[in-house]
């Protein structure tokens, strides 16, 4: 249990491959890019700003990422804003990963009122044009999509849903994108993500088993470019910048979610900056 006793926030990804080094930022850029003029607040994405978000709020708040190297910065940040916060690495593909993980969340934290689960990969995005057919995708790229999209948050699930379950509250809530909503054809530069459908899924299966056992479980359909050091230097988001959508606003969702009412509970909640047509 933390020292201060604060109810705990976990984020499963809390930093970005779009963040000022990361996988895909180096991808797109070919190297990594300065952030020092960009608001804190959208320096590491949507798991940076839900982190920030929860810590504010009073959350001991629970930094996943497979290296933790990569959350200092994010831990720092959060640290100067008065919060409390611990990291703790964790890889979605070893089960053994998770469960070391959440051993050591449950003793130094202490079991988790909210998780965010928000996983995101980039398999898919090298691939040229020539290879955009289910033929040409390699098995090990398809495995890493689902580890991420389903075993994934089925693992996390049966770390935290017991807790949760037997203390009568909680939420469960998944971060998730457009490609959940129907299958649809990866284009070139695009993550393999047609798996992201399971995701979905889960959650409507966790919300038909857990619900009425007082667990808050809710799918959120990230439906756009979102703002962050890598994506804001695309110039797909210098040429319209009203399309990208603010991750601090994406962190406010979340919260909105976490803080319903038990008696009128949302289970998917799609979020669409204005000037683009919302997927379905």
């Amino acid at each position: 249990m933390n020292a201060e006793q604060k109810p705990v926030a976990v984020v499963i990804g809390a930093t970005s491959k779009w963040q000022a080094d990361g996988r895909n930022t180096r991808l797109a850029h070919g190297k990594a890019i300065d952030d020092g003029d960009l608001p804190v607040g959208i320096r590491w994405g949507i798991g940076g700003a839900v982190a920030q978000k929860f810590a504010a709020e009073g959350y001991f708040t629970v930094l996943t990422t497979r290296n933790a190297a990569n959350a200092a910065g994010l831990e720092s940040a959060i640290r100067d804003q008065g919060g409390d916060c611990l990291t703790v690495e964790l890889d979605l593909v070893s089960e053994d990963s998770i469960a070391n993980a959440f051993a050591t969340i449950r003793d130094q934290a202490g079991d988790p009122e909210v998780l965010v689960y928000n996983a995101g990969y980039l398999e898919g995005r090298d691939l040229p044009p020539e290879k955009e057919l289910l033929e040409n995708i390699p098995v090990e790229m398809f495995d890493t999509a689902q580890h991420i999209s389903s075993r994934g948050p089925f693992l996390v699930a049966k770390e935290v849903l017991p807790a949760m379950r037997r203390k009568g509250e909680g939420s469960f809530l998944i971060s998730n994108n457009a490609s959940s909503l129907r299958g649809r054809k990866r284009q070139t530069g695009q993550s393999l993500y047609y798996p992201r459908v399971m995701m979905r899924t889960l959650a409507q299966v966790l919300t038909e088993e857990y619900s009425e056992h007082g667990v808050h479980v809710a799918n959120v359909v990230i439906d756009g470019l979102i703002d962050s050091p890598g994506t804001r230097a695309l110039p797909r988001a210098q040429d319209n910048p009203a399309a990208v959508m603010n991750p601090v606003k994406i962190a406010e969702a979340f919260y909105y979610l976490h803080s319903q009412d038990k008696s009128c509970w949302t289970h998917e909640l799609q979020l669409t900056p204005y000037p683009t047509k919302p997927s379905y």
